[in-house]
């Protein structure tokens, strides 16, 4: 592909419409100074310098999203407390619509908090709730969706699943039927619980843990010929156009209907590699509802990823920098 035809692709990014469906959160983060230990237990002393709360979960994918010059719509269910209260604030800061999300009074907003020690990440508290959508949340999530594709012209759906109750085996297929129907393409970040649900998307995107956990199998990742039959398993299973798998410190492996393709990771001064997933399948989305072919959708969301575990905490993937790299490979 021409240098041209990526700054185009990446151009086209800006009258995009994404709606990403999942489990959302708030990522909250406490920063200080260890210089003694307690008195109480053989444990460091925190003097916090500073705290602050971000987009998390699914609502980071939007961020991504939105980071690439698209236009995010997300689509949830938060609890209705104080932490949704501050969920929809951080939305309506960043001017991302909140036109998607539902509080529930029978559940709470997810909040994960990292206690962080300069660059060290010392512990993280979560407070969450996972267990599924009640069928009248189904019922009404389900509308929900339908009356944004009604109203948008969507052109990529995200199912960004962490395994916290949005995402059930029911809405995850009629969604996906609602997809087809509309003629939108779907891009999946699964988890264990719904792994193998996500059947006739176009592109499933699991880690190597994920992979392994969601076939109930083991196997030496490192042989190519092993990564190859698992792959062809996992997609023969669940009929999707492309699986990309994340490697980590290995890279990424796609393999399509024709073609496998393994990119290794690129050196990096690794920080944090926090939302790394969520940027990779932002990216990967975004490159494949713009018909990149699937060999450059791999290398260019390989590169996302390296690009945010530059970084400390979760943070969006900035669409100049992913350029830019992406055009030095190019040379």
């Amino acid at each position: 592909m021409e240098l041209t035809q990526l700054k185009n692709i990446f151009e086209s990014f800006n009258q995009m419409n994404v709606l990403i469906i999942g489990d959302v959160m708030i990522d909250g983060y406490v920063w200080g100074k260890v210089d003694r230990i307690s008195p109480e237990a053989p444990v460091p002393v925190l003097s916090v310098a500073k705290k602050e709360d971000r987009l998390g979960g699914a609502a980071n994918v939007a961020l991504n999203i939105q980071s690439m010059g698209a236009n995010p719509i997300l689509c949830s269910v938060i609890g209705d407390d104080e932490n949704g209260k501050k969920f929809v604030a951080l939305l309506n800061d960043l001017k991302i619509s909140a036109e998607g999300i539902l509080q529930s009074k029978d559940r709470i907003t997810t909040l994960k908090t990292r206690v962080i020690k300069d660059h060290q990440h010392l512990l993280r508290i979560d407070e969450e709730i996972d267990q599924p959508l009640n069928q009248q949340e189904e019922n009404i999530f389900i509308e929900k969706v339908k009356n944004i594709i009604a109203a948008h012209q969507i052109d990529v759906i995200i199912f960004q699943d962490y395994d916290k109750g949005v995402l059930t085996s029911h809405n995850i297929e009629k969604l996906i039927s609602i997809a087809q129907n509309a003629g939108i393409k779907t891009v999946v970040d699964p988890k264990k619980r719904n792994f193998l649900t996500y059947k006739n998307v176009g592109l499933f995107k699991p880690n190597l843990k994920e992979l392994k956990d969601g076939l109930k199998i083991e196997f030496n990742h490192l042989s190519d010929d092993q990564l190859v039959a698992a792959s062809k398993e996992l997609k023969n299973k669940i009929n999707a156009n492309a699986v990309l798998i994340t490697l980590s410190e290995h890279g990424v492996f796609l393999m399509d209907s024709e073609n496998n393709y393994k990119i290794p990771a690129h050196i990096r001064n690794i920080s944090d590699v926090s939302g790394a997933g969520d940027t990779v399948i932002s990216v990967a989305a975004l490159c494949y509802a713009g018909a990149m072919p699937n060999e450059k959708i791999a290398a260019i969301a390989n590169l996302a990823g390296g690009l945010v575990c530059e970084k400390v905490g979760v943070v969006p993937i900035n669409k100049s920098a992913l350029l830019s790299e992406a055009a030095a490979l190019k040379k």
